[in-house]
């Protein structure tokens, strides 16, 4: 693009407006660390909450709760005496693999990368 051509804000728009719907359902420092406990398999919340390390009762819940709102966690509710209650990942949070693996390399290199810069 040269200087003198106009800028297309819907394009602009249109490329930030799916990383915004993205972010709002993942935001926050604790969802993707909840997302990778449950890919370990299926657990009940205080497995979830022993696997992450400062998340508070509070927090975790509230992150579960937006997240099976999301279609990303299915919670079950067994008729038991006492009732068990278990957190999955449901098939849709398949879809966040990828994303999940660039964000660990990602993750390595940067680390690496302020080490390097400390030195």
């Amino acid at each position: 693009m040269n200087e003198t051509e106009p800028l297309d804000h819907s394009v602009c728009k249109a490329t930030v407006r799916p990383i915004r719907d993205a972010l709002d359902v993942l935001n926050g420092k604790w969802k993707l660390p909840i997302i990778v406990a449950l890919t370990f398999g299926e657990k009940r919340f205080g497995e979830i909450a022993k696997e992450i390390d400062g998340i508070t009762d509070r927090m975790l819940s509230k992150d579960l709760q937006d997240l099976v709102t999301n279609g990303l966690v299915r919670r079950t509710v067994e008729d038991t005496f006492p009732i068990k209650v278990t957190y999955a990942l449901t098939p849709h949070s398949q879809s966040l693999n990828e994303v999940i693996e660039s964000l660990r390399k990602w993750g390595i290199l940067h680390r690496a990368y302020l080490v390097n810069e400390e030195k």
